[in-house]
């Protein structure tokens, strides 16, 4: 099959498997008679001078922990949130794209926002290169459907899926930008992009996974960070 001047081809298909005490401070602050006081001063006095110092004590303790509470609630530090603020973007899973590929997509802007979002939230840019009528990419996307699949995607990637099965020339030459070796390319091919648009790997050069949920979950697991 001849698709905007590249050769691609299906191959064969893969059978997809299932699925201090403020007290203290107040009563030092009063002063003790001396000896000679005491025996000098009449019995009349003493309750007197004893009611009299006692309102002073209790006005200078109970002051004290006022003072204290508020030098302690101005002192204590305002504590700020240590986590990244991408944490709250990685936290939702990235929206992962139905099967089959749209072949009226823009797939250059499609791929400018995956990067964009990738250098926000530190996930890494899932390419998938491949047509309507392959059987190989018809089992890739049932695989892609799956929970647990499905989970590894929303956690690690941005899936851009791309149509290079017609005679679109921008999305051929978006195949041969991200995937150079040139040759006969067996669809599907799964780039996996950096969020700086890095290649870090090509299936067209390595040779796709197996198309099972243990084959792409291994590919996907080994890429993602």
């Amino acid at each position: 099959m001849v698709g905007g001047g590249l050769t691609a081809g299906c191959g064969p298909s893969s059978k997809p498997a299932g699925s201090a005490s403020p007290a203290t401070a107040g009563q030092s602050a009063q002063a003790l008679p001396s000896a000679s006081e005491s025996t000098a001063a009449s019995p009349e006095a003493s309750p007197t001078g004893s009611a009299s110092a006692s309102p002073s004590a209790s006005a200078s303790t109970s002051a004290t922990p006022s003072r204290t509470a508020t030098a302690t609630a101005s002192a204590a530090p305002t504590r700020t949130p240590s986590t990244p603020a991408r944490t709250s973007a990685a936290a939702a899973p990235a929206a992962i794209p139905g099967p089959g590929y749209d072949s009226s997509a823009d797939a250059q802007k499609q791929i400018d926002a995956a990067l964009r979002a990738a250098k926000s939230d530190g996930r890494m840019v899932l390419l998938d290169f491949g047509a309507n009528w392959c059987g190989n990419c018809k089992a890739a996307d049932k695989v892609f459907a799956q929970s647990q699949t499905a989970a590894i995607l929303g956690a690690s990637y941005h899936l851009v899926k791309i149509d290079i099965g017609g005679d679109s020339s921008a999305n051929s030459a978006l195949l041969r930008k991200y995937s150079p070796s040139g040759g006969t390319y067996k669809m599907p091919v799964l780039v996996v992009v950096s969020p700086s648009g890095t290649v870090r790997t090509d299936t067209h050069a390595t040779g796709n996974p197996a198309l099972t949920p243990e084959g792409i979950n291994s590919f996907l697991r080994q890429w993602a960070s």
